[in-house]
């Protein structure tokens, strides 16, 4: 996992082109759990800054953090000139400040499992909160949905990413609020749901395609081949399905945290 974590470099440009952003909905409902906005955020896998920009607004001082400078050079780009950015993985921060707000974008699943939740805790002021959201974007028609299977079967079972925790995907309440919900450091945990479909060329699929770990693990001959075949296989223009899952949660106030 940690190998297909740092291989979004490669395609900085293509993330920042194709990758869908977040909305304002996103920060309202962060902004409304915390009681009001937050002095202090430090986001866990910045990537390119699709959500860093959602949440350094005036007032608010974010810690940008990845473990890839290529994707940091491309999010200096888009976001405030005052937005602080650390190269470095969520399990090499060491904590020393401490934030009203620890957030990731589609970036969690890429920590590493052990130690996960107490070096969130130990991040975050007594009370503050913790935000994820994950939006996988899939087609939103059945026939083209398999149709794109069939064209990359020979070359991929699946581009998506299964549960870390083996939560099966009909289950009310999902990773990450499940492993939240058993912390001791944690309370207060809710999912929420933002419903969102996007449409867009079949190009641009493909562009969106092409910054996802699956493919980028194939060799480059195979992996144009898959996207040759996929678009071929697309209409003109697409629609996909891509609510946007938030977990929130608050560390306990009495919670012992110890720095890792």
């Amino acid at each position: 996992m940690v190998d297909r974590a740092l291989r979004f470099g490669t395609v900085a440009e293509a993330y920042e082109r194709f990758r869908p952003g977040y909305p304002q909905e996103l920060l309202d409902l962060v902004t409304a759990y915390a009681g009001g906005p937050v002095r202090t955020a430090l986001e866990i896998g910045a990537g390119t800054g699709k959500a860093t920009r959602l949440f350094a607004r005036p007032g608010t001082a974010v810690t940008a953090t990845d473990p890839d400078q290529a994707m940091l050079d491309e999010l200096r780009g888009h976001v405030p000139a005052d937005v602080e950015t650390v190269c470095a993985a969520f399990e090499d921060l060491r904590p020393g400040r401490r934030y009203g707000l620890v957030y990731a974008a589609a970036a969690l699943h890429w920590t590493r499992p052990d130690g996960r939740w107490a070096r969130v805790a130990a991040l975050l002021e007594p009370g503050g909160v913790f935000a994820n959201c994950g939006s996988p974007a899939r087609l939103a028609d059945p026939a083209v949905e398999e149709a794109v299977r069939a064209a990359r079967a020979s070359f991929l079972d699946s581009d998506e990413i299964p549960s870390p925790d083996g939560t099966p995907e009909g289950r009310a309440m999902q990773w990450p609020g499940t492993e939240l919900a058993r912390s001791p450091w944690f309370t207060d945990v809710r999912q929420c749901v933002i419903a969102r479909r996007l449409l867009m060329p079949a190009a641009d699929y493909v562009g969106l395609l092409s910054t996802v770990s699956a493919y980028l693990q194939l060799p480059a001959p195979r992996r144009q081949e898959v996207y040759r075949r996929i678009e071929a296989a697309l209409p003109a223009t697409v629609e996909l399905a891509a609510d946007i899952t938030v977990h929130l949660a608050r560390r306990r106030i009495d919670a012992q945290v110890d720095d890792v």
